[in-house]
């Protein structure tokens, strides 16, 4: 069986084997970002010791992280609708690989954040051509599905970048994760220059003046389905930023687990939000992702009012927590892929500045949320699901609203918005 890509790259046509090879690329470098993320987060108490320093000041290197890809992914947007996904992608990876081995020889707290932001700004180009490459190559109608496939790939880092990063941070050392790291960037790089395809011509008419940029970006905010969508993903994706930020010290320090054990609770954990998103494509033969998106967030929010009720009264310990979790990120799981895909619908010419855009926001949303956890005592579970329960309450109340503004706008003008059923 034969699959043409789209109106961007008429002539890429593949077999069936090819098509989901393609998937594993995109796949592998979306997971580039994950990884960085979650594979040293079983170090923490080595890295505050090494450093002379506390797990809440090494956690502040998670919020510059994402402060980094919200940056970058702004920076990407209009340099891979100018200069087509290969070039800036190259060099991202580049400055990815280097910054990664400096972080592994880091010598204090302070440069080693900032490390994290340079590594993330060069990272990042990896996420944002990936998703880019979604909207080139497939119809328009399919991102949903297609996302939640490489919601498959993705989802396979939560569960091995921690437990992989907790036995390499016992046995040499929470620097050798680091290199690690950066072998990965080695692999996406040689990896998108031998089998990644030419997905998308250089827009020369397109300027990179700050002017043109900033109008590019409002354009592609004045469109509700955008904003709607690109905020509330963004507040209910902020849940799981400040989960990633908070567990090293609720497992490790509150509930006094061992490295490797954290890694194994983390990886268990993320079955529920990759099942969920999985589970999601078999839905959208059902039910449209304005439905999908509406009933997962209402889920997420009262898991998240559950455990914040049973966290105060000091009713749940390890196991209830872990099952309140597993709840939240289930619910999560069906979200992130359908915010995902609406928000970038009503887009062509400018999917990489949309793209850019919606990651910016989830990025800075969740590095504010996150970077809340540095400043409390950490000796309960109650901020970091006082913060959850905080974005996810605000992500469905924002949904509610922008459903009605885009229902306006349809109705003004019919077939402006981009529906999934």
């Amino acid at each position: 069986m034969l699959y043409n890509f789209g109106t961007f790259a008429p002539s890429i046509t593949m077999t069936k084997k090819r098509y989901f090879f393609l998937i594993l690329i995109l796949g592998s470098l979306t997971a580039l970002g994950p990884f960085s993320i979650d594979m040293y987060l079983p170090g923490f108490k080595a890295i505050a010791q090494d450093l002379s320093t506390t797990e809440g000041k090494v956690a502040w290197s998670l919020s510059s992280y994402f402060i980094g890809i919200s940056g970058g992914q702004l920076l990407y947007g209009p340099l891979l609708d100018r200069f087509g996904r290969k070039k800036p992608l190259y060099i991202g990876l580049l400055v990815y690989i280097l910054t990664s081995i400096l972080c592994a020889f880091v010598g204090d707290i302070d440069t080693f954040i900032g490390l994290r932001l340079i590594q993330a700004v060069g990272g990042c180009a990896a996420g944002v051509a990936s998703i880019t490459m979604v909207r080139d190559l497939f119809p328009v109608e399919d991102n949903a599905k297609v996302f939640a496939l490489l919601m498959l790939v993705l989802g396979a880092s939560p569960m091995i970048a921690p437990t992989l990063g907790g036995y390499i941070s016992v046995a040499f050392g929470w620097h050798t994760i680091f290199l690690v790291l950066a072998g990965l960037g080695v692999f996406n790089l040689i990896a998108s220059w031998l089998w990644l395809p030419n997905s998308y011509q250089p827009d020369t008419t397109m300027s990179l003046k700050p002017r043109p940029i900033l109008n590019n970006f409002l354009l592609v905010l004045k469109e509700p389905q955008f904003y709607t969508y690109a905020f509330t993903g963004a507040l209910a994706f902020a849940g799981l930023f400040v989960y990633v930020s908070g567990s090293p010290i609720l497992f490790m320090s509150i509930f006094k687990v061992k490295e490797e054990t954290y890694g194994w609770i983390f990886a268990g954990l993320s079955i529920g939000f990759i099942g969920a998103s999985q589970v999601n494509t078999l839905m959208l033969k059902k039910y449209s992702s304005e439905q999908l998106i509406y009933a997962a967030l209402i889920a997420q929010t009262l898991s998240a009012l559950i455990f914040l009720i049973g966290s105060l009264n000091g009713w749940f310990g390890l196991t209830e927590s872990l099952i309140m979790l597993f709840f939240f990120l289930s619910s999560l799981g069906f979200a992130n892929p359908n915010a995902a895909a609406l928000c970038l619908a009503p887009f062509t010419k400018n999917a990489g500045s949309a793209s850019a855009l919606m990651g910016a926001f989830q990025m800075a949303i969740g590095a504010v949320a996150s970077s809340f956890i540095g400043f409390f005592e950490q000796h309960s579970a109650v901020p970091m699901v006082a913060i959850m329960t905080c974005t996810t309450v605000l992500a469905l109340a924002i949904l509610h609203f922008g459903r009605k503004t885009i229902k306006k706008q349809v109705e003004a003008v019919p077939g402006t918005a981009n529906n999934f059923h």
